[in-house]
């Protein structure tokens, strides 16, 4: 008993010896928070080996790379360096700044692109932009210069209508027709045509028409 108590202390003693003097490099302060907390130190012991777990399989992985590996990542890096690059100019932010300002009428323009084209829409529209894309690049000078001579020949007889004495005339006119369609007249015969001539509004009638005949004439003779 002696000699296994003896040893038994020895063994203490050297198992204690070893602490003592781990302890002994340790500064007061890692001492006193190990004896306040011993629970946080070990746990934090656990999470500094798994921590180091992580770091040696990283080594592992990294080392396990083999070339073809190593291009990808680096074309990637590649890749996205350049995208960043792309990024970084004048025209991106220019484009930022805009997208910014226009935010609602940017998304409700994305959304209606996104309707054309789940309905199948936007095909249509494209392959018509496309066909008047196609006549236009088709069309010779000849039919340019028509379809200008048809445009002027427009305006004009657009500013022409605008005229005030046109525009009145114009419009006596077309309330004529109104009010002779209202009721079909029946055919009036010689003696009919002769007892409408003393009427006061179809000589005067009659004048405008003949006044616009005359106008005509002259227009016709100056062409």
């Amino acid at each position: 008993m002696a000699e296994q108590q003896q040893d038994g202390t020895s063994a203490a003693g050297e198992a204690s010896a070893e602490p003592a003097e781990t302890e002994g490099d340790l500064p007061p302060e890692v001492k006193a928070a190990v004896a306040e907390q011993p629970e946080e130190v070990a746990r934090f012991l656990d999470n500094l080996g798994a921590v180091n777990d992580l770091l040696d399989g990283t080594a592992v992985a990294t080392a396990a790379m083999d070339d073809e590996m190593v291009q990808n990542l680096a074309a990637t890096g590649t890749n996205l360096g350049a995208a960043a690059d792309g990024l970084a100019t004048p025209e991106a932010a220019k484009l930022g700044e805009a997208a910014g300002e226009n935010a609602g009428d940017l998304a409700e323009a994305i959304e209606t692109l996104a309707r054309l084209q789940r309905s199948g829409t936007l095909d249509d529209v494209l392959a018509l932009a496309d066909t008047l894309s196609l006549l236009t690049a088709a069309m010779d000078d000849e039919m340019v210069t028509n379809l200008t001579a048809t445009g002027s020949r427009l305006g004009e007889l657009a500013d022409t209508a605008a005229d005030d004495d046109v525009a009145g005339s114009l419009e006596s006119v077309l309330e004529a027709l109104g009010e002779a369609g209202d009721q079909p007249p029946e055919p009036p015969g010689v003696l009919g045509m002769l007892r409408a001539m003393r009427d006061p509004d179809v000589q005067a009638g009659m004048g405008f028409l003949l006044a616009v005949a005359g106008a005509l004439g002259r227009d016709l003779g100056e062409e």
